[in-house]
């Protein structure tokens, strides 16, 4: 057995049965006793405990969901990061993975695939919105329920994209599943929300068509084909599909990231197009050639017209005209033509790259201006700045610097050059990154710390008493009057619970002899607590029915408020021990059934020791008084027959015979050879 089933974490879960098992954690079905509910624990390995990659990609998942709430997404109810272990706690999703769903299908329909599209892309949009990209997409990590409903799972290797990232490839390892990732993954490149859109896109394929675009013998093949074969059209696999649905997913899985869809909002958008009209087309233009062949428009310009070209059995090229007569190409003129246009390029080549070493003195040279601290308004109200260079963007960075600050150019200043002949291209202050802080009150504080690190914020924090806030969820933010969003990397103090506040001891209260309301009054009153299953019920005649006769903490004791009492309360009756006298003459085993007020309660069969002739029957019915009715088998043929019967006092628990024994009525029963096992006799309850 796993070592966690059956065990209780924080002494809040409780570990019910292993659900599944991935590269670095396994996953349970358990039960949260505080907020009584099913739950999905995700505990990581302990082999991988001391290795940083896969703790900071479990770290990564839990911080990734923290701060997603989506409808289409798994929620995360807790965190644990101990040293001994480290735990998830998350929404129980009982379903099946997409993909069970899909190999399960021998058709799957068009509309269903649209269906599940749908959902997954609301769920990226939210979580791309929030700067976050998943980059393992793929049917394995999406969760189907029975009403259809997707939910997005497996944030593993989600990359926050909204931060500074200097990654590189060497340390960006991990890179989704082969069969699904995009070419700039597949590249190890650092990748963007529209990674997750080719992700999407090779679901959609795969939905519509019931195969992968790509699969090969080994993962660097098919890794090799994402980034430079084309895959089959839909429709040539499955002439059903609708055009405008293979223009959509055929979209989604553009190498060039240019002509993918730039966001889920606009395949979205598409798709919602789409579905108002299954007939529409596209047309997206993938190979759409921008730079026609010059040397076609030359030959086209010197023969004065376009016309069909053929060979005769000489091999000389002709044309036809208008009468279908043939002559001679003219060859000569066209080479003639096509010599010129060189010659005529060569020149203009000369004149444009050459030409300001033979035509442009030195007199012309300017010096670089330092540009960087300067304003784009201070660059372009100067006339000689804007008469000298040709300036470009090239980039847009956050910054302390006001908005529109130059930080940094492409031409070293000082350094001189030709007027005109250069283009320096600026590096421009955005501003302040200016970050929206997330809501984090009463969210439990490694949530929330992961949360606010996410959104780009350091964070601290304070313990305070709280007798609202549960233990280790966040009260406020310090101080209060925190606006709604602040500069990146500012400094933020959360106010966590540290429960509530102590409380001093107070005496006992004496609850002994009390009705159990009453107990139950005073000692809540007191401050303590008595719940349901803390009381539990005795049999005692000493006692009067529903009086305490005894609690689990001694009357006087000082004791905190707030500390579990458990009490015994008594019935106010008495088990009774019916002595059943047997025939004298039974020497075989006895086949009896006891009733109590008509009701079977108890059927014993088995042998007794030839000295005991008495039968003792344990009976307990709460009542005032009851009847217990004996019934023994005639010759062991099971034909009871009525034998003794006895009236019970239910307050002190004794029985009186008041009818029987019926000797004559019996005979003796045949011996048997089996013995059965006297632990199978038990007491009538």
């Amino acid at each position: 057995m796993d070592k966690y089933v059956g065990k209780r974490l924080d002494g809040r879960y409780e570990i019910k049965e292993i659900i599944g098992v991935g590269g670095m954690a396994h996953v349970y079905k358990a039960y949260d006793n505080i907020d009584n509910r099913i739950v999905a624990v995700k505990i990581l390995k302990e082999e991988y405990l001391q290795n940083e990659e896969f703790t900071r990609r479990f770290k990564n998942e839990s911080k990734a969901i923290a701060i997603l709430s989506h409808p289409n997404i798994v929620k995360v109810y807790d965190v644990s990061f101990g040293d001994k272990m480290q735990y998830i706690v998350m929404e129980y999703i009982d379903g099946i993975t997409l993909k069970e769903y899909i190999e399960g299908q021998a058709e799957f329909k068009w509309k269903e695939a649209v269906h599940f599209t749908v959902q997954i892309l609301r769920a990226l949009q939210h979580a791309h919105d929030k700067g976050i990209v998943h980059r393992d997409i793929k049917p394995q990590n999406i969760m189907l329920l029975p009403d259809g409903t997707i939910k997005v799972a497996d944030f593993g290797i989600a990359r926050f994209s909204r931060q500074d990232i200097r990654t590189t490839r060497s340390n960006d390892k991990a890179i989704g599943s082969v069969h699904y990732i995009s070419p700039e993954q597949a590249r190890g490149e650092i990748t963007d929300e529209k990674a997750d859109i080719y992700s999407v896109g090779v679901m959609l394929y795969e939905m519509l068509t019931g195969k992968l675009p790509f699969e090969a013998d080994s993962a660097v093949s098919v890794a090799i084909m994402q980034m430079q074969s084309e895959a089959q059209p839909p429709r040539q696999i499955n002439a059903a599909i609708p055009e405008g649905l293979e223009d959509i997913t055929v979209k989604a899985m553009q190498k060039d990231t240019s002509k993918r869809y730039q966001s889920a909002a606009e395949m979205l958008y598409d798709i919602d197009e789409f579905k108002k009209n299954p007939s529409i087309h596209f047309e997206y233009k993938y190979f759409v050639d921008d730079s026609p062949t010059r040397y076609m428009d030359t030959i086209s310009k010197v023969r004065g017209e376009e016309s069909v070209r053929t060979r005769n059995n000489r091999n000389t090229v002709v044309e036809e005209d208008e009468n279908d007569g043939k002559k001679p190409f003219p060859v000569i003129p066209v080479l003639c033509a096509v010599v010129g246009a060189f010659l005529l390029a060569a020149v203009i080549f000369v004149f444009v790259v050459l030409g300001d070493k033979f035509f442009i003195n030195d007199s012309e040279q300017v010096e670089v201006p330092n540009f960087v601290g300067m304003t784009l308004d201070e660059i372009s109200n100067n006339p000689q700045y804007m008469q000298w260079f040709t300036f470009e963007t090239a980039n847009e960075q956050f910054s302390e610097k006001p908005f529109g600050t130059v930080l940094d150019q492409s031409l070293e200043a000082g350094i001189s050059v030709k007027k005109g002949v250069k283009s320096i291209q600026l590096t421009v202050s955005k501003g302040q990154n200016m970050v929206q802080i997330p809501n984090v009150v009463g969210q439990h504080r490694e949530a929330a710390q992961a949360a606010l690190e996410n959104a780009g914020f350091v964070v601290k924090y304070t313990m305070d008493s709280s007798d609202e806030v549960a233990k280790d969820l966040v009260i406020s933010l310090s101080p209060a009057e925190y606006p709604e969003k602040m500069v990146y990397g500012s400094e933020i103090t959360m106010v966590v619970s540290s429960g509530e506040t102590p409380l001093e001891p107070v005496p006992m209260p004496d609850v002994k002899n009390l009705s159990k309301e009453l107990a139950v009054t005073q000692l809540t009153n007191a401050g303590f607590v008595v719940a349901d299953a803390d009381i539990t019920y005795v049999d005692d005649p000493n006692f009067p029915a529903d009086t305490v006769i005894w609690q689990s903490v001694d009357p006087d004791t000082m004791t905190v408020p707030g500390t579990v009492v458990k009490l015994r309360i008594s019935t106010g009756y008495m088990a009774a021990n019916v002595q059943v006298q047997l025939p004298t003459s039974m020497t075989t085993p006895i086949d009896m059934q006891v009733y109590v007020n008509g009701e079977l309660r108890e059927t014993f069969t088995g042998l007794l020791p030839n000295e005991v002739k008495v039968k003792s029957v344990k009976v307990n019915e709460h009542k005032d008084s009851y009847t217990v009715t004996v019934r023994i088998a005639e010759n062991g043929k099971g034909n009871y027959v009525p034998y003794a019967k006895y009236a019970v006092n239910g307050k002190t628990g004794v029985a009186k015979i008041t009818e029987g024994p019926h000797l004559n009525a019996l005979t003796p029963a045949t011996p048997s050879t089996t013995v059965a096992d006297p632990n199978a006799a038990g007491g009538a309850q």
